[in-house]
């Protein structure tokens, strides 16, 4: 009961993180002109907008029982850079915009954190902070479709763009069985990459201790 109980709460924290992670791409690009995801209706905070069944509940679900950790994502908020004055520009700070979200969510945890609350509620905002760093960080990795390929796209010379929209659709294509495989056959090269730029986040927050 208390395993299930621990998988519910992760799961609902992922679920609302990736939300306002999507709506900051959403926010950010309606800012500098682009409207695309308000007239889908995509800024919104109804899960029902943003929620991929497989993605969002049956992929973390899998791998927190499976692995030990949280691998999830939602549908992408779309996006139309012709709309930006300066569409490189406009991409890399509208990407940018997602992580940035999470690490300043992982942030305002951090200080109800430390007014001296009850366990359970401590170990609440552990996860929280936990999950919203590890998506801030994960999306930070220059490989498509994550934000962090947009804003390496953003500071390429011109001259390397040709080559890189190609790598891009080439591992856009397949990133999600790279990903899995990667996960399921050889999980501590992730895992170890990944804890190795956020235990020192998680320590400044001061949340390693709890999660």
């Amino acid at each position: 009961m208390e395993t299930l109980l621990i998988a519910v709460t992760v799961i609902i924290i992922l679920i609302f993180s990736v939300i306002i992670h999507e709506n900051a791409h959403g926010l950010a690009a309606l800012a500098m002109g682009d409207q695309t995801a308000k007239k889908a209706g995509r800024l919104s905070l109804n899960p029902l907008k943003h929620v991929d069944p497989f993605g969002s509940v049956i992929l973390p679900v899998i791998f927190l029982f499976a692995f030990g950790m949280v691998f999830g994502y939602a549908k992408p908020v779309p996006v139309n850079p012709r709309y930006f004055k300066d569409q490189r520009k406009g991409m890399m700070l509208t990407s940018l915009a997602g992580p940035f979200s999470n690490f300043l969510m992982a942030a305002m945890g951090s200080v109800l954190l430390a007014q001296g609350l009850l366990v359970s509620i401590k170990f609440i905002l552990g996860a929280f902070i936990f999950i919203n760093v590890l998506l801030g960080v994960f999306n930070l990795i220059p490989i498509p479709p994550l934000d962090g390929s947009k804003i390496l796209e953003g500071v390429l010379p011109r001259a390397w763009l040709t080559g890189y929209y190609k790598f891009e659709n080439i591992v856009e294509r397949y990133f999600m069985i790279i990903m899995i495989l990667i996960i399921v056959l050889r999980p501590g090269i992730l895992s170890n990459v990944l804890f190795s730029v956020i235990k020192p986040i998680l320590r400044l927050l001061g949340v390693e201790s709890i999660v």
